[in-house]
């Protein structure tokens, strides 16, 4: 998890506009943005880079250090750790409100750090506007620059000071093998890690399965449902593998999502499923599988990841009447369309059987990138026995022969004797009889149709 690159750490109190800062230094919209306080609330990673200089930059929540409710204070506690990364802190105000008590009180927590500091004014949107910067002076802070992170005016200035004595990436890190179409980077390197991205409801677990895999509190963890509002995510190696998890805010239905924040962390958490490679369903087991269960696993199922279903917090009922094979059934009839993906049973809390999960993912990753080759399917469409489905007349009942097209998913080409879709009893034969002789754990396989001219 340790980074080589110097790290640069956003701080201050809620809606400041820390997080507008930290995706315009990213240069993406990796942070939710918006007019509620407290959007963020895990610490954000990302790389950046300003004049051949490359840094990692880190969004934290807005701090409340007297606030003893549980999220303020596991916020600060989260901006603390980032504190102790830090090789410049930036503490962000708000131009137009002036100097407030509760900024005050962060630039003279953030001065007995020790740390290299910066303090942006932000939201100092013209020229004019300039000399509202003026009374920041009195924070003791010597470095100030007003800024507007929105328009990005005068971000550059502070960039240039703030990464002043951070080192020049060399050449030969600049300069890219030239690699051939061919040399695609295999699935667990460092340059093409496996996607991971956790999905589920609320409050099912997800924030301590991140902090248990990568052995360290990157995210939030309490019993208050939809604590994690950003995606998080954390790199690691285990077993030569390169991983890349993102830990999404739990997804509720569109009309128990009330709050700004909520409804864009769900838009959030559906766009990073769209990226990975392999989804983690975490269910609850102490709930059994419910109805907004069988309604996420459909996104994943419909955005054609592969899929591990994860029964989270089994410790709590394996001395009960239920057992793995009972779970499993239920979960089998409730979600018949992920019928492909295995199920593990784990307690992220108690770290049981987390490694059989990171054994899954790296079996499922390298069946999602799976090749058969045309010869090996035209053997086995030889030893395929049609005369077990029936079809309907009007529909395509015969397939003379089969190719690979496609990997993540795989996808398959069907040459048969009639254009048109292939029935859906047909075409689950097919998948069927493919997933017994090879495999394709976990995976969605695609079969697409074409008529033989």
């Amino acid at each position: 998890m340790a980074s080589a690159l110097p790290r640069i750490v956003i701080l201050g109190r809620p809606n400041v506009g820390k997080s507008t800062l930290f995706n315009r230094l990213c240069g993406q919209r990796r942070a939710l943005v918006g007019d509620e306080p407290g959007m963020t609330r895990d610490r954000l990673y990302a790389r950046a880079e300003w004049l051949g200089k490359p840094f990692e930059v880190i969004d934290t929540g807005g701090i409340i250090p007297a606030d003893k409710e549980l999220i303020p204070v596991e916020i600060y506690r989260q901006a603390k750790k980032a504190i102790e990364e830090a090789a410049h802190l930036i503490l962000v105000v708000d131009g137009r409100e002036g100097v407030v008590p509760l900024d005050e009180e962060l630039a003279q927590l953030l001065r007995r750090t020790g740390r290299p500091l910066s303090l942006a004014v932000n939201k100092v949107d013209a020229e004019q506007h300039a000399p509202l910067a003026a009374e920041f002076h009195r924070l003791g802070i010597r470095n100030v620059f007003p800024i507007s992170a929105e328009h990005g005016l005068g971000v550059d200035d502070l960039l240039d000071h703030v990464t002043a004595d951070f080192p020049v990436a060399s050449k030969a890190a600049e300069e890219e093998p030239e690699v051939k179409p061919t040399d695609e980077p295999a699935v667990g390197s460092a340059e093409h890690p496996i996607n991971v991205a956790i999905i589920g409801r609320p409050n099912v677990g997800k924030s301590t399965l991140l902090n248990r895999l990568v052995n360290e509190e990157r995210s939030i963890v309490s019993v208050i449902p939809g604590t994690t509002r950003d995606a998080v995510d954390a790199e690691f190696e285990r077993d030569g593998l390169h991983f890349r998890f993102v830990d999404t805010a739990g997804i509720r239905r569109k009309g128990k999502t009330k709050l700004l924040a909520e409804k864009l962390s769900v838009i959030q958490a559906r766009k990073h499923l769209e990226r990975a490679d392999v989804a983690l369903l975490v269910l609850d087991a102490q709930d059994g599988v419910t109805a907004l269960d069988t309604h996420i696993g459909g996104y994943a199922h419909e955005s054609r990841r592969s899929i591990i279903i994860v029964v989270n917090k089994w410790d709590a009922v394996r001395k009960g009447p239920t057992t793995t094979q009972d779970f499993s059934r239920e979960i089998q009839e409730r979600m018949k369309y992920l019928d492909y993906a295995p199920i593990v049973f784990i307690s992220a809390l108690r770290g049981q059987r987390v490694g059989n999960l990171l054994q899954a993912i790296a079996q499922v990753a390298e069946a999602r990138r799976l090749r058969i080759s045309t010869s090996e399917m035209n053997r086995f469409m030889e030893e395929v026995d049609f005369d077990r489905v029936t079809t309907p007349a009007s529909k395509p009942a015969r397939v003379f022969y089969m190719t690979q097209a496609g990997v993540a998913p795989p996808i398959f080409i069907a040459f048969t004797n009639r254009s048109g879709k292939l029935h859906f009893s047909f075409e689950r034969f097919l998948e069927n009889r493919i997933r017994e002789r090879f495999g394709f754990a976990g995976t969605p396989i695609v079969i697409k149709t074409r008529a033989r001219r």
